[in-house]
Formats: C-alpha cells, sequence, structure tokens
C-alpha cells in the first residue's frame, strides 16, 4: 500500500522538490533480500562495524541489510537512511522490505534522521559547513518531508519564528514529530543562543519554548522531550523535560553524549556513545533520573524501535 501511495505522489514531491532546488530519485532496486524488515518488533542500528542498516532482534540476533547508511531511523514501516558521499549525501525512503521508494540529493554531512510515528513524515538534518556542533561556527540544514502528501520542505529556516521571519543567522537540527504528523520540535540556533522550538508543518511556523535544548526526542506518549543539555564547562547531559510545566529532570547517564536520542518505550531512553577505537555502542537509561545506564547493543549507533 505505501508503495502505491508514494509512486502515486511521486510527481508532487518532484514538483516541490524542483521549486526548491532539490531533486527527487525514482525508485531503484531493492537491496538483496535477507530476510530483514522493519515490521518488528526489534531495534533498527547503524552497525558500525560495516556501516550498513542492521536491526538487531529480541533473541540477540543481528541481521545487516546491503544498506549502507550514515543514519538510520523508522516507525510504522518507513525507513530512512542517510547515506553519505564525497561532501553531499541521499536520504533514501524505504519500506518495510527495504525496498527504495525515493531517494534525494543533499548537500553536506549526514547529522540526524527521524520518522513520525505514523511513518508519514520524515526528517533530516545535514552539516553544510563544519563537522559537529561544539565546533565555533557551524552551518546545518533541515528539512521534512511529507511521504504520503508528497509536500517538502527542504530548509526550516524558511519557516517563521514567532510571528517574524528566522533569522539570517538561524540554523535548525534535531526534528522529533508529534502524533497528529504536524506539529514538531526541533533545535534553533540564533543570536548566540540555543532554542527548542515547536513548529506547525502547515502553517510553516515556528515557536520559541526554552533556551539550551539540543536534539529533542518526544516520548511516545508525547509528554516528555528527551534531550543533551550544554553544560557550561563543555559537552552534554542527557535530559528529560516534561513539557506541562517545562521541569527537567537530568538522567543518570553522567558522560557526554553526542546525540539525539531515541525513546524505547516511555520509560527508557537509548542513545549511541562512540567507544575506544573506531564505532559507537548503543546503551539505555531510565527516563525518570533514577538507576544506571546500562550497555545494550555492541558496535551500533542510530537506534530506532521497531514496534
Amino acid at each position: 500500500m505505501k508503495l502505491r501511495i508514494l509512486t502515486a505522489v511521486l510527481a508532487t514531491v518532484l514538483l516541490a522538490a524542483v521549486a526548491i532546488g532539490y531533486t527527487v530519485l525514482r525508485a531503484a532496486p531493492a537491496v538483496p533480500d535477507t530476510g530483514l524488515t522493519l515490521g518488528g518488533p526489534g531495534l533498527l542500528i547503524r552497525d558500525t562495524t560495516t556501516g550498513r542498516l542492521a536491526v538487531r532482534y529480541p533473541d540477540g540476533r543481528r541481521v545487516q541489510s546491503d544498506l549502507p547508511c550514515a543514519r538510520v531511523y523508522a516507525a510504522d514501516g518507513t525507513g530512512v537512511c542517510l547515506r553519505e558521499g564525497t561532501g553531499s549525501c541521499q536520504l533514501t525512503v524505504v519500506d518495510r522490505d527495504l525496498h527504495q521508494l525515493l531517494a534525494i540529493p543533499l548537500n553536506g554531512v549526514p547529522s540526524r534522521a527521524r520518522v513520525s510515528g505514523s511513518g508519514r513524515m520524515a526528517s533530516w538534518t545535514v552539516f553544510v559547513t563544519g563537522d559537529s556542533y561544539n565546533g565555533g561556527r557551524f552551518s546545518t540544514r533541515s528539512g521534512i518531508l511529507d511521504t504520503r502528501g508528497g509536500t517538502l520542505v527542504g530548509n526550516l529556516e524558511s519557516f517563521t519564528v514567532d510571528g517574524h521571519p528566522a533569522a539570517p543567522d538561524a540554523n535548525f537540527w534535531g526534528v522529533t514529530f508529534a502524533a497528529d504528523d504536524n506539529r514538531f520540535h526541533a533545535t534553533m540556533s540564533a543570536d548566540g543562543h540555543r532554542s527548542l522550538v515547536v513548529g506547525d508543518f502547515a502553517a510553516r511556523s515556528l515557536r520559541v519554548l526554552k533556551d539550551n535544548v539540543e536534539c529533542p526526542s518526544l516520548s511516545p506518549d508525547g509528554s516528555r522531550l528527551a534531550y543533551k543539555k550544554a553544560l557550561p564547562g563543555g559537552g552534554w547531559r542527557l535530559t528529560v523535560l516534561r513539557l506541562a510545566d517545562l521541569a527537567e529532570t537530568p538522567l543518570a547517564e553522567t558522560r557526554s553524549v553526542d546525540d539525539q536520542p531515541a525513546w524505547l518505550d516511555d520509560r527508557t531512553v537509548a542513545y549511541g556513545l562512540p567507544h575506544s577505537g573506531p564505532g559507537s555502542d548503543v546503551w539505555t537509561v531510565p527516563a525518570d533520573g533514577s538507576g544506571s545506564p546500562g550497555l545494550l547493543v555492541r558496535d551500533a549507533e542510530s537506534p530506532a524501535p521497531l514496534r
């Protein structure tokens, strides 16, 4: 069904993409069949030893695809893969069986990727200059694709912020979607401040909500955001923000986490941490500030629960 829907709207996506300077590539053959699907249950990961999309199943098995990705995410049978090139990358959208549905070439270095819970909305962030949020000067570009309606917004800088055009130095990154497939949260950097913004996709508008919130991730119940909070001495602390009153809860992970966390469920947050040598591991920590970090998957990053 999703393949038919995306084929039907491909022409619409193409027109929207051309209008903002993007080109949408037509569907390509699927990756070789490994029996891997995005149907769940399991955990979608990027295998850091091979750089490929993989799934780690509840019984501990890890099944790899032949799809190379720098960042991955999936929900409800829709997956996204940011594929890295020389000075550029490509957003690839795949279905439950990893058939490529469409692809969008991007300029920059892959940074973040997300899919809404329904599988409808996809987002990405790339570094246009610089390669770290810790760098003194960097530039990011974030976009959103409605995979069913065909609407493509290639840069959130075109949205208004508190009713005004975005500042000339504004950068956005780390999109996370609400359940209605319209509202979303993201990070904005402008005028020397990094802030949490809440967005309205249909209205093309953003509203500043709180300072010092980076790479937010909305909980499944929609009540909290897990994010990385910058520390005065450098680095970040994983923190949870309760949206009802903006109360903060630092999590038990005290190592600096430069990642957009993912919620495994309403109680547990997962994230990637580099280990000695090349590569990363996926860790988890309770979302209420209790307990301690636990290693979940070795040689992996970019976790996404497949429910």
